[in-house]
């Protein structure tokens, strides 16, 4: 990569969720040793975010740069991405729905050879983009990486330390998530319910894309002696001991395919999961309603307007315009189960254990408010390891999950300073 003006550019980082990455960036650039600016389509709103970033993080006792970086860049304009891009070595993509905003901007970082890294959580996307790009970034020696928020590296590379801890053959993991909130409770920012809506739309094409993903990238495919099955849609768990469902987010699909990679390039034993959300009885009867309202507006274009139009009405308020507060936020945080079965001894990664799984780990993750703090500190991090420790990521470039990319590298360490704790329950 050719020598460039900036380390890393946050994109989006007018957003809700981009502002909170670039404060998160401030804290630690300066013991990083890092040059960085700020990207979006507007001179105001970057000024007007860097002010307000600039007053908070000084009352909490934090310096900020007094002339920050910035680059105007737009969606709509090929030229000012490309532009954009040649200035830096790592670009954090904040903008969504990936689904109709982020192909361009990884395009953009493959044409500049800049690493690109975002916070989707959005299959099609991210699938999408392995499929189509992969082999061009490997030979450009480009890393493109999603889903490098809250959505999946908690989960990704939580199964990767459960799979370092287990000594012995790891068959299955079962995640189990349950989200806390302070007396104020917590809302999320309306741009993470528009993504929702996309995703739910575009679920069939993401099917498609996953079987030729199956027969280009991951051309093996692995076989289970003991299968992991599926929990019903509604269950009171034995591990948690607290009322479940499937959880909807991206944490299985990006972990499967973490496993996929690990299992066809580096001849690992791969890792069956399953991830599940844990709430109230109370609260089931309005997820449920909320998922089928969903389901069936999704699949209309006046439907879709409608819930794009009004997120608080069929969220049950739990989406809105604006956000949380940052006192919401300072007070959230999330806590994730990981249990996970196998057996005692290790055998060839293609011989098939014939007896029952006879052991068993529960790691216990806890971390700050998901959505903002925990996604922030994550692709922070994640961008300046790919900066700092290319030698330790898989091949020259590629298209990959945290995991994938990541295993080998100082990311989960740097995680747990920054606030993600693990404990470890050995039985």
């Amino acid at each position: 990569m050719s020598a460039r003006e900036f380390d890393i550019v946050i994109f989006g980082a007018t957003g809700f969720t981009g502002q909170y990455v670039f404060e998160e960036l401030t804290r630690i650039s300066k013991a990083e040793n890092l040059k960085f600016a700020l990207a979006a389509r507007s001179e105001k709103k970057l000024k007007s975010v860097i002010e307000q970033s600039k007053e908070y993080l000084q009352s909490i006792g934090e310096t900020i740069n007094a002339d920050i970086p910035i680059i105007i860049a737009d969606i709509s304009d090929e030229n000012s991405l490309l532009e954009m891009c040649k200035k830096t070595k790592v670009l954090l993509n904040c903008v969504g729905p990936y689904n109709l905003y982020g192909e361009c901007v990884v395009k953009a970082c493959l044409a500049a050879e800049t690493h690109h890294l975002d916070v989707s959580a959005e299959e099609q996307f991210l699938e999408g983009m392995q499929l189509k790009y992969h082999e061009e970034a490997i030979q450009k020696g480009v890393y493109i990486i999603g889903a490098c928020g809250f959505d999946s590296i908690p989960c990704d590379l939580g199964v990767s330390l459960v799979k370092k801890k287990f000594k012995g053959d790891l068959n299955s993991i079962e995640t189990y998530l349950e989200l806390n909130s302070g007396p104020q409770g917590e809302t999320i920012n309306t741009g993470t319910w528009n993504s929702v809506v996309n995703k739910i739309t575009t679920r069939n094409k993401t099917k498609e894309i996953r079987k030729e993903l199956n027969k280009t990238v991951f051309k093996k495919s692995p076989k289970f002696s003991h299968r992991l099955s599926k929990r019903p849609v509604v269950f009171k768990s034995d591990i948690t001991n607290k009322w479940c469902v499937p959880f909807p987010g991206s944490d299985k699909t990006v972990t499967l395919r973490s496993q996929l990679f690990n299992y066809n390039y580096k001849n690992e034993r791969p890792v069956q999961i399953q991830t599940y959300f844990v709430t109230s009885l109370f609260n089931l009867f309005f997820i449920i309603l909320m998922g089928i309202m969903l389901f069936i507006f999704s699949r209309f274009k006046y439907g879709r307007k409608l819930l794009i139009s009004y997120p608080h009405l069929f969220s049950f308020g739990k989406f809105k315009e604006g956000g949380p507060s940052r006192q919401e936020i300072k007070e959230a945080s999330f806590t994730t189960v990981f249990w996970a079965e196998g057996w005692k001894d290790k055998l060839d990664v293609d011989k098939q254990h014939t007896e029952l799984p006879n052991k068993n780990i529960k790691v216990i993750l806890t971390a700050p408010d998901p959505a903002y703090i925990t996604t922030s500190f994550c692709v922070v991090n994640a961008g300046i390891v790919c900066l700092k420790e290319n030698e330790k990521m898989p091949g020259s470039g590629g298209v990959l999950t945290p995991a994938a990319a990541f295993e080998d590298t100082s990311l989960l360490e740097r995680l747990q300073k920054s606030g993600m704790e693990f404990s470890i329950i050995e039985k």
